[in-house]
C-alpha cells in the first residue's frame, strides 16, 4: 500500500450527488485530494465539473454522499466556510480589477494597514514588497508589480492568482480550467506554477477538459460524463492514451470514426 493511501486526504468526496429539481448534476462521485498531489477532474461541457467545484468551494451543498475535510464529515454553509478550512478556488474568469496594479489585486480584500486610529492608511510599501517576494518564491519574476494587472497575459494573471492562494495559507487549491483560453506556451507556464503549488505541499484540484495537460502534472484522475464518474485512476493505473480514450468516450469515438469513414 502506498503512503498516499495510508494518510488522511485533505478533501475526500464519497458518493456525492447533487440535483437541481429533476436535473441530475452529479451522481455518486468520489475523489481524494492529498497534500503534495494534483487530482485532475476531466470532462466535457455539462459533465458536472462546475457543480463539483461549487460543492468543494462551499457555493452549493451536496444532496447525497459525504464530503470530508481531513477525515471529518463536513457540509459548508458558504464559501467563507471553505476558505476558513483552507480551500481556495481560482475561477476561469479571474476576479481581478484590471486597472489596479498587481500588488493591489494581490491583497484585494485583505489589505494591511499602518498607523493608529484616524491616521490609519494602507501599508502600500509592505504590500508591494510582499507581493514581489511571494511571486519570486513561486518563481514568478514580473517586470513591475506596479503595472496594472490587466496588462499581464492570461497565463501571468493565472500565476499571480496561484501565488496569492499559496501566500494566504491555502491548503487546497482548486483551479477551474486555468489553461482553457491559453496558447501552448502560456499553458506550459501555468502548469509549471500548478506544479510549484503542489511542491509547496498543497493539495491541488485541476479542472480541465485537456487530457494532455492533466497527464503532464496529475497524480490522480477523475473522469466525469453527464454527472457520473466514468473513471477514477492513479497515475500508475492509466496511460495517456487510455486517459485520452476514456475522455473521448471510447466506444462513442469508434462509432463516430465508423460513421465518418469513406466508402
Amino acid at each position: 500500500m502506498t503512503q498516499a493511501k495510508t494518510r488522511t486526504a485533505l478533501v475526500e468526496l464519497s458518493g456525492v450527488s447533487k440535483h437541481y429539481g429533476t436535473v441530475r448534476a452529479l451522481e455518486g462521485v468520489s475523489l481524494e485530494v492529498h497534500a503534495g498531489e494534483i487530482t485532475c477532474v476531466l470532462g466535457d461541457n455539462g459533465a458536472g465539473k462546475s457543480t463539483l467545484i461549487k460543492i468543494i468551494a462551499g457555493l452549493h451543498q451536496h444532496d447525497g454522499g459525504t464530503l470530508r475535510i481531513e477525515g471529518r464529515a463536513t457540509r459548508f454553509a458558504s464559501p467563507r466556510d471553505a476558505l476558513d478550512q483552507g480551500i481556495a478556488t481560482v475561477y476561469q474568469d479571474l476576479a481581478v480589477v484590471p486597472l489596479m496594479p498587481v500588488w493591489r489585486n494581490f491583497f484585494l480584500g485583505s489589505e494591511p494597514r499602518t498607523g493608529v486610529g484616524p491616521f490609519k492608511r494602507l501599508d502600500t510599501a509592505l504590500m508591494r514588497r510582499t507581493t514581489r517576494e511571494a511571486l519570486l518564491r513561486m518563481g514568478i519574476d514580473l517586470r513591475d508589480v506596479d503595472q496594472p494587472i490587466g496588462t499581464l497575459s492570461g497565463g501571468e494573471r493565472q500565476c499571480v492568482a496561484i501565488a496569492r492562494a499559496v501566500h494566504f495559507g491555502a491548503r487546497v487549491l482548486i483551479l477551474d480550467e486555468p489553461t482553457a483560453a491559453l496558447g501552448v506556451k502560456q499553458s506550459g507556464v501555468v502548469l509549471k506554477y500548478v506544479a510549484a503549488a503542489r511542491d509547496e505541499g498543497l493539495g491541488v484540484v485541476l479542472i480541465t477538459h485537456n487530457p494532455h495537460h492533466a497527464y503532464l502534472v496529475g497524480d490522480r484522475f477523475v473522469l466525469l460524463r453527464r454527472g457520473a464518474a466514468v473513471g477514477n485512476h492513479t497515475r500508475e493505473e492509466i496511460t495517456l492514451d487510455q486517459l485520452t480514450g476514456q475522455m473521448a468516450g471510447g466506444a462513442d469515438l469508434d462509432a463516430l470514426r465508423h460513421e465518418l469513414r469513406r466508402d
